[in-house]
């Protein structure tokens, strides 16, 4: 039987941790991680779990032993923010171009500098391109049901490739929430056991890992990558109608919300959606027809599946927790994504981007509101007034 309980963004996450009893957890600590590192250390000193758990110098080192650790047939698990995450870039793209099915709580926060501990996206967009599947969480039961989904996803023979699963630094991470923990056995039997393909411990099979590779075959291997990540898609869906059918969940690749007879809507992920279905309430009360998106999958990127969900709107609106400096009109990377999408796949609507909440700044939904109020213009105009704005910024 589930049970409910009062946990942290970062607790939920370690909960499920301990639920999945990784072989190896290689971590070191940074705000508004640190929370997840700790609750799992007292698991391991309580004996509550089988994991070999590394003490390590930095995330540079972290993210090196969690990279061997896979290699040699282990079951991985880890977590970072910011700073730390950028502090094991190297190493991240090694992770994926291994094909190590890590999987990794990446706590959102802002990169320096100024420095600063609160949240923004620029962590995990600066990392977008490394190979790694991307996972959203509006909140910390979504985390939490995102991590054994990473599992499943990372460790499957037709994709092998790390997963990180986001949440936003202290807004989830440190907001305790009511979250639904399921049945350890139940967890057990969705995860199953890891039996990996490849180990460097198998020594009646020898493999290389990570060797010189030049233009004879480095460009094969990045194909390779690339088909890994083309399969993630159907994985994802895969493992998540065995989740939703198991917990009575509802998972896909993203979550409409009142968006099937809406005119305009907002895309936005993580904790500001949950802040935009009450103004998208408020709104439809006054007899507004607006709707939003909220991405789960960042990547592999949905493009076709996005552009069909908001194929039927008059007008678009993106909202971003970060900034693509020097690319278009300095808008923000899921408007850049979502544009192409759109256009691609012969979507014309207006569509305008507003950048937001960076280094923690709140939003408040009269703000969300003026989103809301700018696409319905936009819909009525089929102009757009201005293509990238600054929430709440003084200028």
């Amino acid at each position: 039987m589930s049970r409910f309980e009062a946990l942290t963004g970062d607790n939920a996450f370690a909960m499920a941790m301990r639920q999945v009893n990784p072989d190896v957890v290689a971590a070191y600590p940074i705000t508004p991680q640190t929370e997840t590192v700790e609750f799992f250390a007292e698991y391991v000193a309580d004996g509550l779990v089988d994991t070999e758990f590394i003490c390590v110098e930095s995330e540079h080192s972290a993210m090196s032993a969690c990279v061997g650790a896979s290699a040699a047939g282990a079951r991985v698990m880890t977590a970072t923010s910011a700073n730390g995450l950028a502090l094991m870039w190297e190493i991240v793209y090694i992770a994926a171009s291994l094909r190590c099915p890590i999987v990794m709580s990446v706590v959102n926060r802002a990169l320096s500098g100024p420095i600063n501990i609160h949240c923004d996206h620029s962590d995990v967009m600066g990392m977008r391109d490394s190979g790694w599947i991307i996972l959203f969480s509006e909140n910390g039961q979504e985390a939490y049901d995102n991590a054994f989904q990473a599992v499943r996803i990372g460790e499957h023979p037709d994709v092998l490739l790390p997963v990180a699963v986001c949440q936003d630094g202290f807004i989830t991470s440190h907001a305790m929430e009511r979250v639904e923990v399921y049945d350890d056995a139940d967890v057990k039997a969705f995860i199953g056991t890891y039996r990996p393909q490849w180990s460097l411990l198998d020594l009646e099979h020898p493999k290389t890992y990570g060797p010189l590779d030049f233009y004879d075959y480095y460009y094969e291997h990045k194909r390779q990558q690339v088909e890994a990540m083309e399969h993630a898609q159907r994985v994802i869906l895969e493992v998540a109608e065995e989740f939703n059918r198991k917990f009575h969940r509802n998972y896909g690749l993203f979550e409409p919300y009142r968006l099937e007879d809406a005119e305009v809507a907002v895309v936005v992920a993580n904790s500001t959606a949950g802040t935009a279905k009450v103004v998208v309430d408020a709104l439809r009360a006054e007899g507004l027809k607006v709707g939003l998106l909220k991405p789960r999958v960042f990547r592999p990127f949905p493009a076709r599946e996005l552009a069909d969900a908001l194929g039927h709107l008059k007008a678009v609106a993106v909202m971003d927790r970060s900034i693509s400096f020097g690319a278009m009109d300095n808008a923000g990377p899921l408007f850049l994504e979502l544009a192409a999408a759109l256009a691609l796949h012969g979507v014309q609507v207006p569509i305008a981007d507003y950048v937001f909440g960076l280094g923690g700044r709140d939003i408040r939904p009269g703000e969300i509101e003026r989103v809301y109020r700018e696409a319905l213009q936009m819909a009525e105009t089929g102009q757009v007034a201005r293509r990238v704005t600054y929430l709440s910024v003084r200028e």
